[in-house]
């Protein structure tokens, strides 16, 4: 089908949007009718996230021809209006009722719980009955908006009632983190997948993956002829991996309780970019050739040790956030007074392949700190050469990936500052996106879309998740005998262990404090000869 033949039978596609034109994922597959079920249609992530998503998709003329959404949920009164106001909240574009109206007729809704059989009956007859209705060949997209718990649950309803299976189309199942709390949880969650749908119709999303810049990694490696020579450890001194979040965990100790920073964020988003940072060029950007690549690079991430002194863990006390006093973890609603469970989480990894051998790879996650921010920063070496006070004035040149909130990238390098001497400062040569490119779909638009579209090159496979947790539990289980995780107070830059931890190599974390500029890492002019400092000097 054509984009031509798209937009005309599709009165919301309004746009050359519905073939990607990104590096990633460009597959040139047009998005072919489908209907889209949501398990959990009013929960958190469906009402913030994914239906503000599909209304922008709308917005913007994405949606496929003949598209229908059916929400299923134990409770469908008023779910309509919620979501409406859902969309007008949380969606990226501007609320237009015409277009609203336009996808609230494609939305329909079954309620029921996932061990009603009756009610997965009556959700295959509906998606039946919209196929004969619009002469639609049975495409469906189960997205698993609920817990993994239900996961299983859900999975086999649908293999009971056949919703897995088709002799026309395709089906494809949408699950979302965690997968699994541990490398042997994974196993068993992945296996109760594959026993309903084959591995190439499981969509695991993490949506980090959506974000442009998460994608421009590959882009300013492969595309460009000047960073690929240096990209070995005989230029790298070592990668720094960074999310750092202002808020805490206020309402989510049903979930976040036991969990923790490493399984939430380091075991799957942060690991992740570590993988796209490392992994070699494939010999083609599509979803099997990018994965193999990954795998290879988890295969050969380890934890570099002793723990004691390469790891650290943190848990927030009472501190400030944006300039108002804010509780502790442990006076949160619902977490009890002796919870282990560590809001901060950083340690040490290397990459045992001939490229990398040598480079440490520090990575750190937590909440409450001084600011928000997800970045990558490759610190190259300074030079070897020279006469020793051209040595002494130079700096350690940073490439940064700015993730989030201001995404883009950077280049540090070290310029004269004007007037008498020679006195070295770090400046930044810099490329904010949304200063150079139009406004980017948020993450959940493009994931959306490539389910939409079969194209899974930015989805992990089973085997990057469970390499990816043969690297943390060794880690959580040492952790787990050594107490409780270190105190520190929230607005800062997380527990002093974390600084220690890299100190011991003569290096230091970039700043989470903004510069006079507003950018985070390096802070102030180095004053005359002397070697140059990352260090958090607020």
């Amino acid at each position: 089908m054509t984009v031509s033949e798209v937009q005309e039978r599709n009165p919301l596609a309004g746009g050359p949007g519905v073939v990607g034109e990104a590096l990633i994922g460009n597959t040139g597959q047009v998005a072919e009718p489908a209907s889209m079920v949501i398990f959990g249609v009013t929960g958190d992530l469906s009402r913030k996230k994914l239906i503000p998503a599909i209304y922008d998709l709308a917005h913007s003329g994405q949606l496929p021809p003949d598209f229908d959404l059916i929400g299923f949920a134990r409770n469908t009164t008023d779910v309509k209006a919620r979501l409406r106001e859902s969309v007008r909240e949380h969606a990226r574009t501007p609320f237009d009722p015409v277009v609203w109206d336009e996808l609230a007729e494609r939305i329909d809704l079954v309620q029921g719980s996932f061990d009603d059989t009756a009610a997965f009956a009556r959700l295959a007859a509906r998606l039946a009955e919209l196929d004969v209705r619009r002469g639609k060949p049975g495409n469906y997209v189960f997205y698993l908006s609920v817990s993994p718990s239900a996961f299983e649950a859900v999975c086999d309803q649908l293999a009971i009632t056949g919703l897995n299976r088709t002799a026309h189309g395709w089906r494809r199942v949408v699950v979302e983190k965690p997968f699994g709390h541990d490398l042997a949880s994974s196993q068993a969650l992945g296996a109760a997948l594959e026993r309903v749908f084959p591995p190439s119709s499981i969509y695991r999303i993490d949506h980090y993956l959506g974000k442009e810049t998460v994608q421009n990694i590959l882009a300013l490696r492969f595309a460009n002829g000047m960073f690929e020579p240096l990209w070995n450890n005989r230029h790298i001194d070592h990668v720094q991996i960074t999310m750092a979040e202002s808020v805490g965990v206020a309402g989510r100790a049903g979930y976040y309780d036991g969990v923790g920073a490493a399984r939430d964020v380091i075991q799957n988003h942060l690991l992740q970019l570590l993988a796209l940072i490392a992994m070699e060029e494939p010999v083609a950007f599509d979803a099997d050739s990018i994965a193999a690549e990954k795998i290879k690079v988890l295969s050969a991430t380890e934890l570099l040790g002793p723990l004691a002194e390469t790891s650290a863990r943190g848990q927030y006390g009472a501190g400030i956030e944006n300039g108002v006093p804010v509780a502790g973890l442990v006076d949160e609603a619902g977490f009890p007074a002796d919870s282990a469970t560590e809001t901060f989480a950083a340690l040490t990894v290397g990459v045992a392949t001939r490229r990398w051998a040598g480079v440490p790879f520090f990575i750190r996650t937590g909440k409450r700190l001084a600011r928000r921010t997800t970045e990558v920063a490759v610190t190259f070496r300074p030079p070897a050469h020279g006469s020793p006070a051209a040595r002494a004035a130079a700096v350690s040149n940073v490439l940064v990936f700015r993730v989030q909130p201001d995404d883009g990238i950077e280049l540090h390098i070290g310029a004269k500052r004007p007037g008498d001497g020679m006195h070295i400062q770090p400046v930044s040569l810099g490329m904010d996106f949304r200063s150079v490119f139009d406004p980017a779909p948020e993450a959940y638009e493009r994931l959306i879309c490539d389910v939409l579209r079969g194209d899974a090159t930015l989805f992990p496979r089973r085997e990057e998740v469970e390499w990816s947790w043969r690297v943390i539990d060794p880690l959580l289980d040492y952790w787990a005998g050594v107490g409780r995780p270190d105190n520190y107070l929230s607005g800062t830059s997380g527990p002093e262990s974390a600084d220690r931890m890299l100190s011991r190599s003569g290096r230091a974390w970039r700043s989470l404090r903004p510069d006079r500029a507003g950018r985070l890492g390096e802070v102030g002019p180095i004053e005359g000869f002397g070697p140059t400092s990352l260090a958090d000097r607020s």
